[in-house]
């Protein structure tokens, strides 16, 4: 052994006993088989073998980073939440970048939704803020949420991702109208994870130190400037570099520019929304900023990668249901489903003992729970009781929520939601086509067109359900998408 060698330290295996020899597996004499009683060989493989998780069964694909979220208005007439108590207040995040329909080794440079997963670490716990980088999403009950997803991925018969099977869902769903709208215009694919917003998406409830609620939405402006991909570009670099948003994040951060969002909430108080023009907690629509201005209440700053991809970003968890005092749900039907639904899932990939991990578990304090063993259970809690209430000093509750109570009434049932006035699945897409230089409505209605001509030649039945929705959106916007479907498929 070199002088330089002993000055390494020591390979060992798994048990901490060193490792003679970590290029030869013992044999049976000189070329002979390999020997069961050579350890070091079987716990490699065996490790190896085990070194993958299931995949995320949506944002599958996804990057990484710490930062810090720094108040920078005073919004304690709104909430008690201690992270948000004080202007000039620093709190440590994570945010995971994803997008939605891919596997884990599919290509960054996509047309599809962006996840914008971020979770606060605060003296008080954990809250995870999961939304997107669209104010709005295709449907807006958590029933229908596996049938949608069904559409965006494998056909189970061709194995292929079927223009027929999305259109046919987005054609019954007309709700979808409005992020479809989003999704094929110009932010569809994104430059990279710099320049796109985020958003909560959902309604969500602050609480104050009164008693009093209000319902708020969160937008994250990004201070890069939005930059996207023209459909010809992305397919190119995503044959090129199928990294290229994973690369730019993470060298951006090693050169020290650290990518910066301004953070806005809209808020509205709580006896608006049961006569609000529409209801305000539709997933599908967003809050017209002449009714609720948003208001500048701190930056969030990315800067730091992190260390292990598969230890930080694979294994980290994000739940919606990760509340801490002063905020809280709302009525919105796709946020109370994934309440349920990300925890679970994470139980389901990552185990029982997810939020553990030091990606995962508080760092600004302690969790106390009555939990104990499990999968990668490491033993934390030594000989404290396991029950409550307890005389041993054990931790207790405070009896005081996290968030206010809300009135309810009626007799339970699978209802709909409530109907307003102004509710339509068309309107706020019509708008949104209508902002769009014209430049922009040609780039959606052929993006739109291709995918769509996509139809199986003898469903027209599905291409004609898909236009309608569209024409209900805006007439001008139903006749060039109508036109543009029908010179393609004449051509296919």
């Amino acid at each position: 052994m070199s002088t330089q060698d002993e000055l390494r330290p020591t390979l060992t295996t798994e048990a901490g006993a060193p490792v003679a020899d970590n290029q030869n597996t013992e044999t049976a004499g000189v070329g002979g088989p390999a020997l069961i009683q050579d350890q070091q060989l079987f716990e490699k493989l065996a490790h190896f073998n085990r070194e993958r998780i299931p995949e995320r069964v949506v944002h599958a694909r996804g990057a990484a980073a710490y930062g810090t979220f720094t108040l920078t208005a005073d919004v304690s007439r709104w909430t008690r939440a201690a992270f948000l108590s004080e202007v000039g207040k620093q709190t440590e995040t994570f945010l995971r970048f994803s997008t939605v329909a891919g596997n884990l080794g599919s290509a960054d440079a996509v047309r599809d939704p962006r996840g914008f997963a971020l979770k606060f670490y605060t003296e008080e716990g954990n809250y995870d803020l999961v939304g997107n980088n669209t104010p709005v999403f295709f449907i807006k009950d958590a029933s229908k949420f596996p049938d949608f997803i069904h559409t965006q991925k494998r056909d189970p018969y061709t194995g292929s991702q079927e223009a027929d099977n999305v259109w046919d869902f987005w054609g019954l769903s007309p709700e979808s109208t409005h992020q479809v709208t989003w999704l094929f215009g110009d932010r569809g694919i994104p430059a990279s994870y710099r320049h796109l917003n985020g958003y909560g998406s959902h309604t969500y409830q602050w609480q104050n130190e009164a008693g009093e609620y209000f319902w708020v939405k969160y937008h994250f402006k990004t201070d890069q400037g939005i930059k996207n991909l023209a459909q010809d570009e992305a397919n190119r670099l995503a044959g090129e570099d199928p990294d290229s948003h994973q690369r730019d994040l993470r060298e951006a951060i090693e050169r020290g520019e650290f990518p910066t969002w301004t953070v806005q909430v809209q808020i509205m108080p709580a006896e608006d929304a049961a006569n609000y023009r529409f209801n305000p907690f539709d997933l599908t629509k967003v809050w017209p900023h002449e009714d609720y201005p948003p208001i500048e209440i701190g930056k969030l700053e990315l800067n730091r990668n992190p260390d292990n991809v598969f230890a930080e970003v694979e294994q980290s968890i994000f739940s919606p249901g990760h509340f801490v005092p002063g905020i809280g749900p709302s009525p919105d039907k796709m946020l109370q489903g994934r309440l349920f639904a990300y925890a679970d899932a994470h139980r389901y990939r990552v185990g029982i003992n997810a939020d553990h991990l030091p990606v995962n578990r508080p760092h600004a304090t302690e969790a106390l729970t009555n939990s104990r063993d499990g999968h990668l259970y490491d033993g934390r809690h030594g000989r404290r009781k396991n029950y409550e209430p307890n005389s041993f000093g054990g931790p207790v509750q405070t009896g005081r929520p996290l968030w206010a109570s809300t009135p309810v009434t009626g007799a339970t049932g699978t209802h709909e939601a409530p109907s307003h006035a102004e509710d339509d699945d068309f309107v706020q897409a019509g708008n949104l086509y209508r902002l769009f230089s014209e430049e922009e409505k040609q780039r959606l209605v052929a993006g739109l067109a291709g995918f769509i001509a996509k139809v199986s030649a003898d469903r027209d039945d599905i291409v004609e359900r898909a236009v309608e929705n569209f024409r209900k959106a805006d007439a001008d916007y139903g006749r060039r998408l109508e036109t543009a479907v029908r010179e393609l498929r004449k051509q296919g």
